[in-house]
């Protein structure tokens, strides 16, 4: 199993080893972000392939909305850190046991990713080619 820490993120800290930032804020709570959040805990590992491996098991528990049963707080809901720690590293520890199906799910979540993005650049280029059609058609004369 991996070795992690995981703290709150201070505003202004660089890291030098592996990391990723996991919002605690809001109802997105526990998204994972390579870049900082404003509000956010920070995982730091000692390899980088551990850092993209418990990526995908973050990416996965929060698209689950796992973390909604852990939210506190009245108007904003958040995440305690100790219930993060608890709950993350033993849901990872669950998910990381079967490491051959997680090596699967990660390529099969990572294919989905690429073609999303690819998705999203032919929407762009439709919508462009959409601009510029009706612009022609309105410059006519």
């Amino acid at each position: 199993m991996q070795n992690f820490i995981i703290k709150t993120h201070q505003k202004g800290t660089i890291y030098s080893k592996p990391h990723l930032f996991l919002l605690n804020k809001g109802m997105n709570s526990g998204k994972p972000q390579k870049e900082p959040f404003t509000n956010s805990f920070v995982v730091i590992f000692d390899l980088e392939q551990d850092c993209e491996n418990l990526y995908f098991v973050a990416y996965s528990l929060w698209k689950t909305n796992f973390w909604h049963q852990h939210l506190v707080g009245s108007v904003i809901p958040f995440l305690r850190l100790n219930d993060f720690k608890k709950e993350f590293f033993i849901k990872s520890k669950i998910m990381m046991e079967e490491h051959e199906a997680h090596i699967k799910h990660v390529a099969a979540l990572k294919l989905l990713e690429q073609k999303e993005k690819q998705f999203h650049e032919n929407i762009n280029l439709i919508n462009d080619m959409r601009r510029v059609i009706l612009t022609r058609y309105i410059n006519r004369k």
